[in-house]
């Protein structure tokens, strides 16, 4: 009994640790990451019922990190091997981008609790998760991939593709629809005799179960407490309101006399209706009932003028930057970008 209570305390420890660990970048954000800005006075065109908090563009951001990490993690994985995508520095991305966007909302308003419990409950558990995955790839992972040699097994190759297509899901569907039963089963199915296949099917049916049983957990929870809104409502003008006949999924509301009021899909079909608006030559006034946005925008240099942060991208040898402007600049900042070598990855709503 003595050595099991001896043995129980150091895993009470540990397990106190371990929590202590994932939690630490919370209280970095919320002690060390605080704006001392003021919100400047804004009188929406919009109804209240079409305004959504302008903080939200800003603390939307950390969700597309992950969304982002995947894809470089597919990006890496194409070619090489898990162990050599940068885990920690994923991880770290996550929250020092996350300490720039809190410190920056000071400057257009509170932050709701809601919002901001999500992004920490995603951190914490996006930062478990890659722990937890570089702990195996970068040790038992490694090891095998070793044995295996230079020339990939089909497992690798499969398992790279549903990365990839798994990355690309997240674009515009959250992460818990996505069907891992599936990838486990193509695993199952596809695996060789090959000792790389055995531990890839192995390893990654574990990670595949894992998730599809907490990927049930978050869609039970979601459908409890009700979807977030699909769609917003925008002000553009200088253009004709028959012009907007060339947008699917574009609704006329109404006119007002500072613009035409219309109804969009939000998410990543948000970004590139605005782009190809842009480019046509119309002029965007209020989002959401906001006149401030936070766009991402990749390039070749490790530094852009408007970027209120940067961040090497894995795997792509190129910079992501994160740059907010008015929304009443957003179309004129789109029609510019190439000239500043820059290409639009994703316009963040709210």
């Amino acid at each position: 009994m003595r050595r099991l209570w001896i043995w129980g305390r150091r895993a009470g420890i540990v397990a106190l640790l371990l929590v202590a660990g994932l939690l630490a970048p919370v209280v970095w954000v919320e002690t060390m990451c605080r704006g001392r800005g003021v919100p400047s006075p804004y009188s929406a065109l919009l109804p209240p019922s079409a305004y959504r908090l302008e903080s939200r563009t800003l603390l939307t951001y950390p969700e597309w990190h992950i969304v982002h990490a995947y894809d470089d993690y597919a990006e890496v994985i194409r070619t090489g091997d898990p162990h050599e995508f940068g885990y920690v520095q994923s991880v770290a991305g996550f929250w020092s981008s996350l300490c720039v966007l809190n410190e920056t909302a000071s400057t257009v308003g509170d932050v709701d609790f809601a919002t901001k419990q999500m992004v920490f409950v995603i951190g914490v558990s996006f930062t478990a998760e890659l722990m937890l995955k570089a702990a195996y790839e970068e040790t038992i992972g490694r090891l095998f991939a070793w044995q295996r040699g230079a020339e990939r097994a089909p497992l690798d190759d499969l398992s790279a593709a549903q990365a990839a297509e798994y990355a690309e899901f997240l674009q515009q569907v959250p992460w818990y629809q996505w069907d891992f039963r599936q990838d486990a089963e193509a695993l199952r199915q596809s695996a060789t005799d090959v000792l790389r296949d055995r531990e890839r099917r192995f390893a990654l049916g574990l990670e595949y179960g894992a998730k599809a049983a907490y990927a049930d957990l978050i869609a039970q929870a979601v459908a409890a407490t009700g979807f977030d809104e699909l769609r917003l409502r925008m002000v553009v003008s200088g253009k004709p309101a028959e012009d907007l006949a060339a947008y699917d999924a574009v609704q006329l509301i109404e006119t007002i006399p500072e613009g035409i009021v219309i109804e969009t899909p939000r998410y990543r079909a948000l970004t590139h209706l605005l782009e190809a608006m842009a480019q046509d030559g119309w002029q965007f006034r209020e989002i959401a009932g906001n006149d401030d946005i936070l766009f991402t925008v990749l390039s070749d240099h490790p530094t852009h003028q408007d970027a209120i942060a940067s961040f090497p991208r894995q795997g792509y040898g190129d910079f992501r930057h994160l740059v907010m402007v008015k929304v009443s600049a957003l179309s004129d900042q789109l029609q510019n970008l190439q000239v500043s070598g820059a290409r639009l990855e994703h316009v963040h709503d709210y």
